[in-house]
């Protein structure tokens, strides 16, 4: 009976706290309530609670725990809620951003509006059509704009309505399809028809009879725009018309953008927008294109008509304007209302007259106007006026060039002679030529003359020397500078920098030789000077061309016993000293005792002294294993280059010989006999050193290595008396392009031994330790095709026909 009693107590407390966590708000008692009992429905009704009452489980939490339940279980209780509010958000987000797409930082939406903009090239001179093309370019309402209180409400707006104060209410309400929005404990309210703000006195009226805090003023009552309705409008005469579903707070402009602007021949003057049957409206886009000018972009209401008409007159600019295009031009607009739309003319505009091509019923004419016609001509459809340039020509620019200090263009008077150009150029420079200036001057047939002016004269009062200048006239001064000769010197030898120097007077010996740098070390005391021999009358009887002086130079301090002075052209060469060779080296590596360069000592350096001088061969030493490699000298290569081998255009054997040389080999070997000239020390093995040579000596290799076209690329240890073949075929023999009677030996000293054959005999070279046999491929040879042999015996069988009917 206890048990019972225990569990129906347990029954009845988890019962009562399920029933108050189902109604938390109406409930007066949550002390029972235990969070962690609590299945996720009932976190789901909990949720479900706060959303209808516009709360959040942070602003609930002074009214729970006024009910009774404990700080801790409604820490657990938020942690709950607010797990399942963020799982909803992920679910919901989807759906929010395509049923909410124009959602701004005001929280105002609207319905998206997608037009896709198509770029016009048809109409892409008319005046204005870059209005509409422009896809960047948007006309649409700013809806973070404060609500126009002379919005007029309808079916499909949504008011955001808020009481704050002493009592609090806040909702999002729709206006109803009877143009009605319902406020919980207020009941219905008209406000279809009705502009926002007389919305806003009629609904703070109806709460103010149910709350009694808003009628003593605790509480205040706010209305605003929180969806924007949409409206159907129709365009009719744009390049794509139509019926459009736009914001209700959208203007003409924004329509006209959304169906791209007048169409191919539609008018941008006189847009009528219709309302009621009636035109409401004249728009013409060019006062705001012109002025910026926007009384004409009214806003729109549900069943408006814009209409737009084919134009009445066009006209053509064409160009020195900086707008040049097609304009619509309205009945007594003139010429200069034209020039205003196309901005003016620009900078380099003839604004003198503007030609103008006219369209008569037959044919076309040309007129002329004047600039004191702009005011008062009036064009006509189809008229066509051409801006052209200004002339390439100046009315009064003068030109002096030459020695004064400020050569330039200048202004031209009547009456200006040559001092005055002179004086506005700030004068003569100290190397004019006086004696003579000229004028180079434009005669009235275009043609030029020149006019040789005294300047002495001029500039001393002269009137006629002082003559008097005209438009477009060039004066030319001249530097007595011009009339020189460029004089050089040219310095070789041993300086350090040679070559050609500038001629000054008094320039001496001691002055050039400065100049380049100074003297090289290998300078010796010998110095020549070659100069020209100047003579009016020509001198058989001395065959010389030039004079040559020979001087004494002090080498230390790069000076002479006698400053000897230069004249014009002179040539000068330092000459070398009779000895002077810095030290050379050659390199020894490989079995001897003191690897490493060494000094070529004397002229005939051998390869036995070198060895000798690097302690000699080691007992490891091989030697038949001597040889010495030689760089390959870029004159070698050059010589080959210089070579002419009579080929053929496209044939690069000369090209690929010099790369080879020059990226491949590098060096060429010198086999070395050593034991000859141990025998004899002038054999000619023993040959004499070139420096950068390198003399390379390996270490006994008692094997043979066997590499080409054999089965086996292998080293063969070396066996006395083995011949050739003992070693080919002991690496399998050659393999099935192997070239066996063409294989050949090199020997460690560089050395190569071909095979050699006599009749039906064949002789192979002798196998030393540490050579290398090679076996190459056979060249490729081209088989005889099966039609090629049916050809060959048809010309046997033809030649066999004609020797037996030859001798029948």
């Amino acid at each position: 009976m206890k048990n019972v009693t225990v569990l129906l107590l347990l029954f009845f407390t988890f019962f009562s706290f399920q029933l108050n966590a189902q109604d938390l708000m109406k409930s007066s008692d949550l002390s029972t309530v235990k969070v962690d009992y609590l299945s996720d429905s009932d976190i789901a009704k909990i949720r479900t609670q706060l959303k209808s009452n516009n709360m959040t489980i942070e602003e609930a939490e002074p009214m729970i725990l006024s009910k009774g339940m404990s700080a801790a279980e409604f820490s657990k209780l938020k942690v709950r809620v607010n797990e399942g509010m963020v799982t909803s958000t992920l679910n919901k987000k989807e759906e929010e951003k395509k049923s909410t797409t124009n959602k701004k930082d005001s929280g105002r939406t609207q319905e998206k509006i997608v037009n896709n903009k198509v770029k016009d090239s048809v109409n892409a001179l008319i005046f204005g059509s870059e209005l509409f093309d422009n896809p960047t370019l948007n006309f649409e309402p700013d809806s973070n704009l404060a609500t126009p209180m002379n919005y007029v409400l309808g079916p499909g707006d949504e008011l955001q309505v808020s009481v704050y104060g002493v009592q609090e209410y806040n909702a999002s309400i729709p206006v109803s399809v009877e143009g009605k929005i319902t406020i919980q404990y207020v009941g219905q309210i008209s406000v279809a028809g009705i502009s926002i703000e007389a919305a806003t006195q009629k609904i703070k009226a109806a709460i103010a009879r149910v709350y009694s805090t808003v009628r003593s003023g605790q509480s205040q009552v706010s209305v605003s725009l929180s969806r924007i309705r949409t409206i159907k409008i129709t365009i009719v005469g744009g390049k794509q018309p139509g019926n459009y579903s736009i914001s209700s707070l959208a203007t003409v402009y924004n329509a006209l953008h959304l169906a791209g602007g007048p169409g191919k021949n539609g008018s941008y003057r006189n847009i009528e927008l219709i309302r009621n049957n009636k035109v409401y409206k004249n728009i013409d886009i060019y006062r705001f294109l012109v002025k910026g000018d926007q009384s004409d972009n009214v806003s729109l209401k549900e069943n408006d008509v814009i209409r737009i008409p084919v134009y009445t007159q066009r006209v053509t600019v064409e160009g020195e304007v900086k707008r040049p295009g097609i304009f619509e031009m309205k009945k007594g607009e003139k010429f200069s209302d034209l020039l205003n739309f196309a901005s003016g003319f620009n900078e380099f505009a003839y604004t003198a007259s503007v030609n103008v091509l006219q369209k008569t019923g037959k044919e076309f004419k040309v007129h002329d106007i004047n600039q004191s016609e702009f005011s008062t001509y009036i064009p006509q459809s189809g008229d066509v006026f051409r801006i052209t340039k200004i002339l390439n020509r100046f009315e009064n620019r003068i030109k002096i060039e030459g020695a004064v200090f400020r050569p330039d263009y200048y202004s031209y008077n009547a009456g200006m002679r040559v001092s005055d150009i002179i004086a506005r150029a700030e004068g003569l420079k100290e190397d004019a030529y006086t004696k003579r200036a000229r004028i180079i001057r434009l005669k009235s047939d275009l043609t030029t003359e020149i006019v040789n002016v005294n300047l002495e004269n001029a500039l001393a009062g002269d009137l006629n020397a002082n003559i008097e200048l005209k438009r477009e006239d060039e004066v030319t001064v001249y530097s007595i500078l011009d009339f020189r000769e460029e004089y050089k010197v040219t310095i070789d030898g041993e300086v350090k920098n040679p070559g050609e120097y500038p001629f000054y007077d008094n320039l001496t010996l001691n002055d050039l030789v400065a100049q380049v740098g100074g003297l090289t070390g290998s300078a010796s005391k010998r110095v020549e000077i070659a100069r020209m021999i100047k003579s009016d009358e020509i001198d058989d009887a001395n065959p010389k061309r030039i004079e040559l002086v020979e001087l004494e130079i002090t080498a230390d301090n790069n000076e002479q016993v006698k400053n000897f002075v230069l004249k014009p052209f002179d040539v000068i060469n330092i000459r070398r000293m009779a000895v002077y060779e810095k030290p050379q080296m050659v390199t020894i590596s490989g079995a001897v005792s003191y690897p490493g360069k060494y000094v070529l000592a004397n002229k005939k350096e051998s390869v036995y002294n070198i060895v000798m001088r690097a302690g000699g061969l080691t007992s490891v030493a091989n030697l038949e294993g001597m040889k010495i490699k030689r760089p390959i000298k870029q004159e070698q290569i050059d010589q080959i280059e210089r070579v002419d081998l009579n080929l053929a255009k496209n044939d690069t054997l000369k090209e690929d010989l010099a790369k080879k040389l020059k990226e491949e080999l590098k060096y060429v070997t010198i086999p070395v006999d050593w034991k000859k000239i141990m025998k004899d020390k002038d054999h000619y093995s023993n040959v004499t050193l070139f420096p950068d040579d390198e003399i390379e000596i390996s270490i006994l290799n008692e094997g043979v290595k066997v590499t080409g076209s054999v089965l086996l690329n292998s080293e063969i240890p070396y066996r006395n008396g083995k011949g050739f073949r003992y070693y080919i075929n002991a690496v399998g023999g050659v393999d099935n392009k192997g070239w066996k009677k063409k294989a050949y030996i090199i020997y460690p000293n560089g050395k190569a031994a071909v095979t050699g054959s006599f009749l039906f005999f064949r002789s192979y070279p002798k196998v030393a330790p540490d050579s290398q046999i090679v076996v190459p491929e056979k060249p490729e040879t081209k088989k005889i095709s099966t039609g090629e042999w049916v050809s060959i015996g048809s010309v046997i069988t033809s030649l066999a026909l004609l020797i037996v009917t030859a001798f029948k």
